[in-house]
């Protein structure tokens, strides 16, 4: 499995580097967004190092929609939004700032303000408190 050692998200895939875990299996790894847009953001990566959509692996790319799915499923039964955005993005000039395919989930509000990054980092103790509770839902989600 190719891992890039420069990567921040290719650390957390192999235990370097701390993460609030939704989810973990052989490809694929769920965790809590550090700066999240609102309560419950959630990254899915792949742990194989892949830039961008274009390199992804049919088989990766199946597995992080699957994982996905069950987390989406997780945040609409525990917690209160009004919609969920699911974001992907390819590059720079799209967004992209960690170079490592990642699906970005971001419950939503009404009024809410839009983004696909937060503006600071979340207390460390409410991430992990909000990451036991959607382990515990994508458990019962499966």
């Amino acid at each position: 499995m190719h891992r890039d050692p420069d990567c921040a998200f290719c650390r957390i895939a192999s235990g370097d580097a701390p993460s609030h875990k939704v989810y973990e299996d052989d490809v694929v790894l769920a965790f809590m967004d550090i700066a999240p847009v609102g309560e419950g953001h959630t990254l899915v990566i792949m742990k194989e190092h892949f830039e961008n959509l274009a390199e992804a692996s049919d088989a990766s790319l199946a597995s992080v929609v699957r994982v996905s799915r069950r987390i989406v499923k997780a945040i609409q039964e525990t917690l209160a939004h009004d919609g969920l955005l699911v974001v992907q993005t390819n590059g720079a000039a799209a967004g992209q700032t960690v170079f490592h395919y990642h699906m970005h989930l971001i419950p939503r509000r009404f009024g809410s303000p839009f983004g696909l990054h937060g503006r600071r980092l979340e207390d460390p103790q409410k991430l992990a408190q909000l990451a036991a509770t959607l382990v515990r839902a994508t458990l019962e989600a499966s």
